[in-house]
This record gives structure tokens, C-alpha cells and sequence, in this order.
């Protein structure tokens, strides 16, 4: 076995640690420059797969850059007010599609239904960490750029007074969404355990819930607006702080701090997702393949 892969020995002490998280570390980045370089061989193809992953955020963005001149404004949001709501939403949902692509529930549910799975159990390695190094797709990387733009747009074009508090409330709000979503894709990859094929339910809460977000919960219904504000608090998620940045009042009489939350529920949800897949794992018996 290579030495780089092996697992160093267990301290007690702050040192011993430190080595061990940077070890773990170390070995994630191997895991992801391996993915990058296997993705990397065919190069035409991996071109024309980043051209066209990036393709379908350029496209639902344009749509919305060619109708919405014609209205004016969407609800009193202009089209840079839009474009720093999107910007923000896509950002994070992509950054989180990175991250946590090897939890995405078709990626794990090919693991479980193939028996692959059993080799993370059966490695010297921390599962997660297997996992979260398990799926890296390249090509979102350009994805991530696309939304950068799409975000520094909506920075420059919004009516927001920018300040290092507002600079910091949104970084807040990428951070939480990240932690909020990649949270719903480990609830779903662990539900393969038992249902070997993903739930398709999920992509409700997931694309579904990225969709959602991108623009003003003010142009829904009531209905809607209270589900994903009291029940599913997406709206903590980006939607109160841009509110915030933009000068305006969050809805429902609530109170300021709502708007400075999405850094906590972003993690309470990933906590508790974590917690899940552990239940999952210790119930995992795999398929017979």
C-alpha cells in the first residue's frame, strides 16, 4: 500500500489530531485529483460535457434576462435585484454539487445496487470521506464561474448599499445554503440503504427547492410561500438576507435576526442528515451482488 494512503496512528493528544485531520485531508485531495485526471483524458468530451453543464444555468438565466424587460420588474425586483438572488442561490448549489456529489442519490444508489459500496466499508479510510471523494465532476467548475458572473452582475446592477456587514451576510448565506442542501442530498443517498433505487421525492426538496429560491418568494402563492418559510425554512436560506442587503423589510412581521440565520440552519440540517446516515450505515446489509 502506498505510505501517503495509510492511515497514521491514533494520539490523544492535540498533535496527534491535527496529523490525523491533515492526513485525512490529504487523502481527500488525492481522491479528488484522481477523479479530475480520469475526467481529463478525453478532452473533447470533457469540453463539450462543461460547455453544456454550463449550458443549462446560461439558459434559464437568459429566459429570464429576455422576459422580464418586457414586465419591468418581477414584483418590484428589478432585473438585477433577480440576478443577485439567482447569482447567490446558484452559487451555493453548485458549490454544494461538488462537494457533496458522491452523497447525490442515483451516484450512492449505483454504489449500493452494485455492491461497490461494500469496498468503502472495507477500506482503511473514514466512509465519508470516501464518499465525499467518491463523485467530483469537473465540469461543474464552469457552472461555478457562470453564477460568479451572474452574482457580480446582480452586486453591481441591485440597488443594495454594499458594506462589509452585507459582504458578509451573503458569504453567510452561500455557506448555509451549501450546508442546507448538501444535508438533503446525504438524506437521500442514505434512504438507498433501504429503497436500493433513489426516491425521486427527494428532488422535490433538492433541484426543486434550488429552484424555488433562485427567485422572490413574493411571486408565490401563500400556500407555498408559508411551506418553505415555517415548515421547510428555505427562505431563511438566501431570500431574508437579500432582502436585508436591499434595503427591504422581511415579510410576516419578523424580526431582523431572521435574515442573519441561514449559517445556522444550513448546519443544523447537515447535523442532522449526518446523524441519519449513520443509522443508515449501521442498518446497511447490502444487496447480495
Amino acid at each position: 500500500m502506498d505510505r501517503s494512503l495509510r492511515v497514521p496512528p491514533r494520539h490523544g493528544s492535540e498533535e496527534g489530531v491535527l496529523s490525523s485531520a491533515a492526513h485525512h485531508l490529504r487523502l481527500y485531495f488525492l481522491l479528488l485529483r484522481a477523479q479530475a485526471r480520469s475526467q481529463a483524458v478525453y478532452r473533447l468530451s470533457f469540453a463539450l460535457d462543461a460547455v453544456g453543464s454550463a449550458f443549462i444555468t446560461l439558459s434559464e438565466f437568459a429566459a429570464f434576462v429576455l422576459v422580464l424587460p418586457r414586465f419591468g420588474t418581477l414584483s418590484g425586483w428589478t432585473l438585477g435585484d433577480v440576478a443577485l438572488l439567482y447569482g447567490l442561490a446558484e452559487l451555493a448549489f453548485v458549490l454544494m454539487d461538488l462537494l457533496f456529489g458522491g452523497f447525490d442519490a442515483p451516484n450512492l444508489s449505483q454504489h449500493v445496487r452494485s455492491g461497490s459500496f461494500n469496498t468503502f466499508l472495507l477500506r482503511p479510510a473514514p466512509l465519508r470521506l470516501q464518499v465525499f471523494g467518491s463523485d467530483f465532476a469537473l465540469r461543474r467548475v464552469m457552472r461555478v464561474f457562470l453564477a460568479a458572473g451572474i452574482l457580480a452582475y446582480g452586486v453591481a446592477a441591485s440597488g443594495a448599499v454594499w458594506t462589509p456587514e452585507a459582504a458578509l451576510l451573503l458569504t453567510g448565506s452561500v455557506l448555509g445554503m451549501v450546508a442546507f442542501f448538501g444535508g438533503l442530498f446525504v438524506i437521500g443517498g442514505t434512504l438507498t440503504f433501504w429503497t436500493v433505487e433513489s426516491v425521486e421525492a427527494m428532488n422535490v426538496l433538492t433541484y426543486g427547492g434550488r429552484t424555488l429560491i433562485s427567485y422572490p418568494m413574493d411571486i408565490y402563492g401563500q400556500f407555498l410561500r408559508k411551506t418553505f418559510t415555517y415548515l421547510i425554512p428555505a427562505a431563511f436560506l438566501s431570500y431574508f438576507p437579500v432582502l436585508h442587503v436591499l434595503g427591504r423589510p422581511l415579510p410576516d412581521g419578523l424580526p431582523l435576526l431572521a435574515a442573519y440565520l441561514s449559517p445556522l440552519v444550513g448546519p443544523l440540517m447537515l447535523a442532522a442528515a449526518f446523524a441519519f446516515w449513520r443509522l443508515g450505515v449501521r442498518h446497511y446489509g447490502g444487496t447480495g451482488t
